[in-house]
């Protein structure tokens, strides 16, 4: 298992379907990483250039391909991975305001 610091760019036109269906627990379900991804998504920060980040749990080579490949290319682009020990990505980003304040 490994843990990546994540940036991306938010595709504005889909902000509120993301936010709905994180609401909603939408992705939850998908195995193997629906918990992790949707912690992540609900905890994402932005970033002073205005970009979308996260620490995210993951088991893939190439780092994210499921979650990229489900979830993460239909709402984000320039997508990027940093390898960060766990909690460590979390910890860099905590000051940061929430992408979705109002989710839990």
């Amino acid at each position: 298992m490994a843990f990546y610091l994540v940036k991306a760019e938010l595709k504005k036109e889909l902000s509120k379907q993301l936010e709905k269906f994180l609401e909603e627990n939408a992705f939850i379900n998908l195995q193997p990483f629906g918990r992790a991804l949707t912690f992540s998504l609900l905890n994402a920060r932005v970033d002073e250039a205005n970009h979308v980040v996260w620490e995210e749990e993951d088991y893939c080579t190439p780092p994210l391909a499921q979650e990229r490949e489900a979830v993460l290319d239909n709402y984000f682009k320039n997508l990027q991975a940093e390898k960060v020990d766990i909690g460590k990505g979390w910890e860099r980003i905590k000051s940061l305001p929430k992408l979705f304040p109002e989710l839990k």
